[in-house]
């Protein structure tokens, strides 16, 4: 029972990676960017939200989340202005390296507006939808997982049967042809990185302190929703969605061996280093025969 109540409790921390995940993949396809940067733009947001309105009148809980979600838009879409701008024929490599250097520069800045200790930062829900003996499954661990679905959900179909969506695969598969054709490439990347911003400050608010404590949940919550997107081949959001939750899984049944569960750090690298190898597994084979 101990393991299945540690796993039940991973699949939640696996939501919030599906979740980011899914936000990866969606600005790898269509803006060809890796965005290192992401998690931390949701975490700074939600802190800066706490930050200005500790100075004033007390407010709702959503008027707080609000703030975040407006400041994760602006910060996400300045970024993503700036690589479309003046890195817009770039390598891949070369636009996913300023997201690197923004993620540094949030984590620095961080530390220095807002100090060094874990923010007080709410969560926007509390308990657990039902309980069964020891196993808890918690209301913000279904809402992570509903919104990664729906997230994911309202992605294809905007992708698949709107103007919009027709204009932005156009972006992301022919950029060069899209401009000659008149379609706003810029602009277009921005509402995406906004979206993603504003997504990425929603979900912060929503874990609150459980997972986004301080500055270097900007990191730690990096390389597990990284591990996900890469099962998915940032490209597709279903896989990453599993992904995610196999992540988390993994970690929490970990949790239910103490001789081994410093191992849950692992898992995410892990998951890493065995898909790039099995993705490079072609070129190997081609060149040994």
């Amino acid at each position: 029972m101990d393991v299945l109540a540690s796993l039940v409790v991973g699949l939640s921390s696996g939501g919030l990676f599906a979740l980011f995940g899914v936000l990866l993949t969606l600005v790898a396809s269509l803006t060809r960017v890796i965005n290192f940067s992401q998690v931390a733009v949701g975490v700074f947001g939600a802190y800066l939200s706490i930050h200005l309105t500790s100075t004033m009148t007390p407010l709702p809980q959503w008027a707080s989340t609000l703030i975040a979600v407006i400041a994760g838009a602006l910060l996400s879409a300045g970024l993503g202005w700036v690589i479309s701008r003046w890195l817009g024929d770039s390598s891949t490599t070369a636009r996913s390296a300023v997201t690197v250097a923004a993620l540094l520069g949030l984590v620095s800045l961080s530390f220095i507006v807002f100090g060094t200790q874990p923010q007080q930062l709410r969560p926007l829900l509390i308990g657990p939808v039902f309980t069964i003996g020891a196993i808890a499954v918690t209301k913000v661990g279904v809402l992570l997982l509903v919104l990664a679905i729906v997230t994911a959900a309202v992605a294809r179909a905007v992708l698949t049967w709107t103007p919009l969506g027709v204009r932005l695969r156009a972006v992301a598969d022919r950029q060069t042809t899209a401009e000659l054709q008149g379609i706003n490439v810029r602009g277009l990347q921005v509402v995406v990185w906004a979206f993603v911003g504003a997504m990425s400050g929603l979900v912060v608010s929503v874990v609150g302190n459980s997972q986004a404590a301080g500055a270097q949940s900007m990191v730690t919550l990096l390389v597990p929703s990284a591990a996900a997107a890469l099962v998915g081949g940032f490209r597709s959001v279903a896989l990453t969605i599993v992904g995610g939750l196999v992540v988390g899984g993994v970690q929490g049944v970990l949790t239910a061996f103490p001789a081994i569960t410093l191992l849950n750090d692992w898992v995410p690298i892990v998951v890493i280093v065995v898909f790039l190898l099995w993705n490079q597994r072609k070129e190997v084979w081609d060149a040994a025969r």
